[in-house]
């Protein structure tokens, strides 16, 4: 039978329920546990695919086409495994299903409530994963405390502590301990506060994990500990980190994976295996050389707009023992006039996906100065499809050239919506979503990257390459390295010419994990540092002397 733990948040949102969640996830499989991680979402959406970055990050994709929380794509990173439909779970979901079940007369007679009827679906769902083999499945529950939107989901936790046995269920409840710099104190009444606003619901916490930018004394945690009704000991210290892969290892110096395997009774384990995660920080934080890379999109104000994406380069950074330098660059203000200005410093150009018109000029402008000026150029989903009207425009001079997400009159649609998707009305749910098979033409750039003819990547489009001009590109030297073998659809686009240009229609961030770096990534941060070494040398003659 797998175990449960619940891992809540109090004080303020944004502590990082789901990095926490992810280090302990990472600490009980490194002892030899098989762990899965689920996130329970308190908003009426049912899903986060509708939207908008701004308010809630990135959507992040799982392999079953899910479009799910970004902290999935934590989890996924964390413990290099894949997660699924089941993996995330909002209050929409919860009540589209009651209310379905209420219409086919599955509580005919019955008044349909939130207790029980709301609580018991979201309980059948936070088991559900425990059916899968699973020693131990961790919940995130989100939202803080207090919440009006998050009480059924405590309330479904307060049944469930109720219900399993004490040793299969744990409460991990992260907070907020703030240091005021004019008293020079730490301050503990928020954490108080918040459990016993916990402990109101019917919720007790087996450990607090104490967010803080000073650490906490012994005498500190003893006060915690007194007025939360908890163990010393399961009072654990959070400090701030330099990155979030440094996390496992200091939750791991606070016991906190001890603390909970000894609430579940588990007693077979093993000492914690992390020798590759231990050498990943070693090059992440000792780096022998260095690039800058340009993020061109139109939400960088917002990093967890394209979270995967920074995440993937710290991955591909680190195994080329390289520190990647991320510029933002807002593609609504790059122009003709000022792109030299904007882009002429960098090492490699990306190109984010995204949708809508904003932008676009910006985004083409930045693919030809990068195909013209030899700079590596990596484009996902939209900046591949932006890379094909550039060339379009450009190269095959055919001006008019563009999708018809942005111009649905145009003479010469190079970028069209898929077929399947004509007839499509709904927004939620109904896009190209998940992993779909990719066949690699031997001897391209593609097959240097994956070593293989054969791979799947994930999507999220609606939009194509329109093989109808499939000839034509490949006439001007633009090549289709990469094809859908079922229907056609042109995956990946290269120009043999140039140090490094690729267009992905996919989005291979979302597979990119500390223990296995998605390589197309690699092989870019490895050709942006090549060419900052040539250029390097060329400013300076004796290094151009010790290349040759």
């Amino acid at each position: 039978m797998a175990k449960y733990i619940f891992v809540t948040g109090g004080v303020t949102s944004s502590l990082g329920k789901g990095i926490i969640a992810a280090s302990l996830g990472k600490l009980l499989q490194a002892r030899g546990l098989s762990v899965t991680i689920q996130k329970f979402d308190p908003y009426i959406n049912v899903d986060p695919g509708t939207l908008n970055p701004y308010e809630h990050g990135e959507c992040y994709v799982t392999e079953d086409g899910a479009e799910t929380d970004l902290d999935l794509g934590h989890y996924e990173r964390f413990l290099n495994i894949f997660t699924s439909q089941a993996n995330n779970v909002t209050t929409g979901r919860i009540y589209q299903t009651v209310i379905n079940k209420e219409r086919d007369g599955a509580y005919l007679g019955k008044t349909v409530q939130v207790v029980p009827h709301i609580t018991d679906e979201i309980k059948r769902r936070m088991l559900l994963l425990g059916q899968g083999g699973f020693d131990i499945v961790i919940t995130e529950i989100g939202g803080t405390v207090g919440d009006i939107e998050s009480l059924p989901f405590i309330e479904a936790v307060r049944q469930l502590q109720w219900e399993l046995p004490e040793e299969d269920c744990v409460v991990v409840h992260l907070t907020l301990i703030p240091y005021l710099k004019a008293a020079k104190e730490l301050k503990t009444k928020p954490t108080q506060h918040s459990v016993r606003m916990l402990s109101q619901e019917g919720v007790h916490p087996d450990v607090i994990v104490c967010r803080t930018e000073e650490p906490l004394g012994p005498e500190i945690k003893r006060k915690i500990a007194l007025f939360c009704n908890v163990k010393k000991e399961a009072v654990i210290e959070a400090a701030d980190a330099p990155t979030i892969y440094e996390v496992p290892l200091a939750m791991m110096r606070e016991k906190l994976d001890l603390i909970c395997l000894k609430k579940m009774n588990i007693t077979q384990y093993s000492e914690p295996e992390l020798s590759k995660w231990k050498e990943f920080l070693d090059k992440l934080k000792y780096p022998k050389s260095k690039v800058t890379i340009g993020l061109i999109g139109k939400y960088i104000e917002l990093q967890d707009a394209y979270k995967s994406i920074l995440e993937a380069f710290i991955h591909a950074g680190a195994m080329n023992e390289c520190k990647v330098n991320i510029v933002n660059v807002h593609s609504e203000f790059i122009t003709d006039e000022n792109v030299e200005e904007k882009l002429g410093h960098l090492d490699g150009l990306l190109v984010a996906p995204g949708f809508g018109h904003r932008g676009i000029e910006g985004k083409i402008t930045a693919v030809k100065y990068a195909r013209e000026q030899k700079l590596p150029f990596f484009g996902i989903c939209l900046g591949m499809q932006m890379s094909v009207i550039e060339f379009a425009r450009n190269v095959l001079n055919w001006p008019e050239a563009h999708s018809t997400e942005m111009d649905p009159a145009t003479n010469r649609p190079v970028i069209d919506l898929m077929e399947e998707q004509k007839s499509v009305t709904a927004k939620g749910g109904t896009m190209r979503l998940g992993a779909y098979p990719c066949q690699i033409t031997e001897g391209t750039l593609a097959h240097q990257i994956y070593g293989a003819t054969q791979i799947s990547e994930r999507h999220r489009h609606r939009w194509e390459f329109n093989n109808k001009y499939l000839a034509d590109f490949e006439a001007a030297g633009l090549v289709a390295s990469g094809k859908n073998p079922e229907s056609g659809l042109v995956e990946i686009v290269e120009l043999p010419n140039h140090p490094f240009f690729l267009g992905v229609q996919y989005h291979p961030e979302l597979k990119s994990t500390v223990e296995n770096p998605q390589p197309v990534f690699v092989h870019f941060v490895k050709a942006a540092k090549e060419y900052a070494e040539k250029k390097d040398a060329v400013r300076n003659p004796l290094l151009q002397n010790e290349m040759i």
